[in-house]
């Protein structure tokens, strides 16, 4: 047994659960891991996450949103017991239901679903937000160009500083200016269907099971929105797309025209940081299933590229990213 193991396991003794039967579960992009646990006696189950501080996990901001987002009513797990210099959490078990599972197995049930989570981002909207950092248009520009300094340098073995700083002194405007004037709010920055849970036995919004929330920060309220509609790993239907965004701008008051116009600039952003964070992955991390989605993304950044309020950036990104041709996508997944 390990050192880590062992720690793990007082860790659960401690609470209670030290005979509980223990079975990994499918990770994410971190250094934590998770684990179902079902104890013998009663059939009950809960959630060890284990977040290495070593490897650089705080389990301390999954603590403190998570509660924020049950006090407002919101379906976060449950904490049933903490250990934050350790870097153990044990939580209520939501269940499998992913969205992303629940539109495959019941396709009928998608615009319900989107809908239900549309909602979410309303009620989260409407809550005062607590003390976060924030998510503002430096460090939005700065993300953006992870683009250029691991998919498109991981893709042409050598950086083009010019370039990166030609896009960065137009970028950074535009998101300054679709800040302008709007009030921040808590923004969960992976809200998508992969940590979306579906929960038909509770009622209205509690219905949305939230995970990996633990990076929020304070930022325009349609980022969410971008995240849920302009999926990395799932093709949301544009029908679909188009009626969530009216649906936000309805129930929020806004004017749909400004929500359209942010959606498109903030999922320029969003798309082109995860360009960079999945070429990173690859040839920094080993992780090269993350590059089968590129293509995916880079659809959603020509897409967003055509809406005029891009026009100061399109062309400069069309001329400085490399399409991902199958050689390119090759070169991201080089050993």
């Amino acid at each position: 047994m390990t050192d880590r193991s062992a720690r793990a396991l007082a860790f659960l003794s401690r609470a209670g659960w030290g005979g509980a039967r223990r079975a990994p579960l499918a990770g994410d992009a971190s250094h934590r891991h998770y684990e179902r646990l079902t104890c013998p006696a009663t059939g009950r189950t809960a959630i060890l996450m284990d977040a290495p501080a070593e490897r650089g996990e705080d389990v301390r901001p999954f603590v403190r949103i998570a509660r924020f987002l049950r006090k407002i009513g919101l379906s976060a797990p449950e904490i049933f017991a903490e250990d934050a210099e350790g870097g153990f959490l044990l939580l209520e078990d939501l269940g499998d239901d992913l969205y992303a599972r629940v539109v495959r197995r019941d396709p009928p049930l998608e615009p319900l679903l989107y809908e239900t989570a549309t909602d979410v981002l309303v009620a989260l909207h409407a809550a005062g937000p607590p003390d976060l950092p924030a998510y503002d248009p430096p460090l939005m520009t700065e993300l953006a160009a992870l683009a250029f300094d691991k998919y498109r340098d991981g893709i042409a073995g050598t950086p083009d500083p010019a370039a990166r700083e030609a896009f960065a002194a137009a970028f950074r405007p535009l998101l300054e200016e679709v800040m302008q004037g709007v009030a921040p709010v808590v923004v969960l920055r992976d809200y998508h269907a992969e940590n979306l849970l579906w929960l038909p036995q509770r009622a209205g919004i509690a219905r949305v099971g939230l995970l990996d929330f633990q990076d929020a920060m304070l930022g325009h309220p349609a980022y969410d929105l971008v995240s849920l509609l302009q999926d990395a790993r799932r093709d949301v239907p544009v029908a679909t797309e188009r009626a969530m965004i009216a649906r936000y701008a309805d129930r929020t008051g806004s004017d749909r025209s400004r929500v359209e116009t942010a959606c498109a600039i903030l999922g320029a952003q969003r798309n082109l940081r995860i360009l960079g964070v999945f070429a990173r992955l690859s040839l920094e991390g080993g992780k090269s299933h993350y590059v089968d989605l590129v293509p995916r993304v880079w659809g959603l950044l020509q897409r967003d590229l055509a809406h005029p309020a891009l026009a100061p950036v399109a062309d400069m990104l069309g001329r400085g990213l490399p399409e991902p041709t199958p050689d390119n996508l090759r070169r991201l997944k080089r050993p």
